[in-house]
């Protein structure tokens, strides 16, 4: 697999989560307690989920890591609205509100569910910059309101 045709040095992208509440329609930023996650890195498109699977059997015989929960995730998000969130992860409530407001301006409404999750991308390194000067993309899913 390594070096094959199509591959391309890239550079890794940031980081990024998938956040959900068991039985909350939407986010309970209240009840972090409740908050169950999926962290994800993004991948070219060149690389396959064979790709993938030679990756995590090398890593695991050559390297002696545990992959053992690495998974291949393919997600399509559908219709969605993000925005940048600065600052500390505490303060996101009052971002989200202004997305949300901008919604229902909009006339679309949240469309969060078992499937449909609150993603985020995590554009500062949390270990090196100070939490004021964190930068965050928040993205909900959406749909067209009720009328």
């Amino acid at each position: 697999m390594e070096g094959g045709l199509g591959f391309f040095e890239y550079v890794v992208p940031p980081l990024e989560g998938f956040w959900w509440q068991s039985g909350v329609c939407g986010v309970d930023y209240a009840d972090k307690d409740a908050f169950n996650w999926i962290s994800v890195i993004r991948l070219p498109d060149f690389v396959t989920k064979a790709d993938f699977d030679w990756a995590v059997e090398n890593a695991s015989k050559k390297k002696k890591m545990d992959c053992s929960s690495a998974e291949f995730l393919e997600v399509e998000e559908g219709l969605c609205v993000q925005i940048m969130h600065y600052g500390p992860f505490d303060d996101e409530p009052a971002t989200v509100a202004v997305m949300d407001s901008y919604l229902r301006d909009n006339g679309y409404e949240n469309d969060m569910n078992d499937v449909r999750l609150h993603h985020e991308i995590y554009m500062s390194d949390a270990r090196k910059v100070a939490p004021e000067k964190w930068k965050t993309v928040i993205r909900h899913p959406i749909k067209k309101a009720d009328k």
